[in-house]
């Protein structure tokens, strides 16, 4: 029964094709113009609610070790993790789309501008980082593997990728088969980039979706898709 499947479910004994089972049309967008045209003009914004951003910045609380150097890719104005962490982590890195926005994000110690999906290259020794974090981006990388793989190279042994995903996007450059699934398969598909890319442990996803309830009101769902580098 579908309705019984839990997020944390989706990833415990998944049965992987021998090949990577998606194809070049699957990460084609409706919008296949430049991506710096439609990310030129800053977005100061969030692009999940509240209650969804909370639950995260409280993950990454419990979950990243104090002293650790952290990428953010597809980073913006605001990386969500918490306050502290500008006093309490080592270095706090930036990739983004637009310069002004990373300009305005007190919680990164560097950044750099760059285009994943025209060049999925990180400007980053092998071995640089202890976690590497991606908000609710992960559905416009047109090419995927190739940035898995990036964020497995930059990575320190047992270093982990974190990856929390909503059911919120633009839908003109979201890659199409996001498009055309769930937010169970969304799991599935972020758990495939990590196993086909070959550089991870076996992925675990976890629902840290905030309550919601008559009383409480509704929130945006939250997801983490995360794995270790082996």
């Amino acid at each position: 029964n579908a309705g019984n499947i839990k997020v944390e479910d989706i990833l415990k004994s998944p049965k992987w094709p021998d090949e990577f089972p998606f194809k070049d049309a699957d990460f084609r967008r409706q919008d296949e113009s430049d991506d710096v045209v439609f990310y030129e003009s800053p977005r100061l914004v969030t692009h999940i609610d509240d209650k969804a951003i909370a639950a995260l910045t409280q993950f990454y609380a419990d979950n990243i070790a104090p002293g650790s150097d952290i990428l953010d890719i597809c980073s913006s104005w605001i990386s969500h993790f918490p306050k502290d962490f500008t006093e309490t982590m080592g270095k706090r890195s930036g990739l983004g789309m637009n310069e002004f926005e990373l300009s305005k994000n007190e919680q990164l110690t560097d950044y750099v501008v760059a285009n994943l999906n025209k060049e999925p290259k990180f400007p980053y020794e092998d071995n640089s980082f202890d976690y590497v974090t991606c908000v609710v981006s992960v559905d416009y990388l047109n090419k995927p593997l190739q940035v898995f793989r990036e964020v497995s190279r930059v990575l320190r042994p047992g270093g982990k990728f974190i990856i929390s995903q909503s059911n919120r996007c633009f839908p003109t450059k979201a890659i199409q088969i996001w498009l055309q699934t769930n937010d169970l398969e969304h799991v599935f598909i972020i758990g495939s980039y990590f196993h086909y890319s070959g550089g991870f442990k076996p992925a675990e996803a976890i629902d840290i979706s905030p309550r919601v309830s008559a009383f409480l009101g509704g929130a945006d769902p939250m997801f983490i898709i995360q794995a270790e580098k082996k």
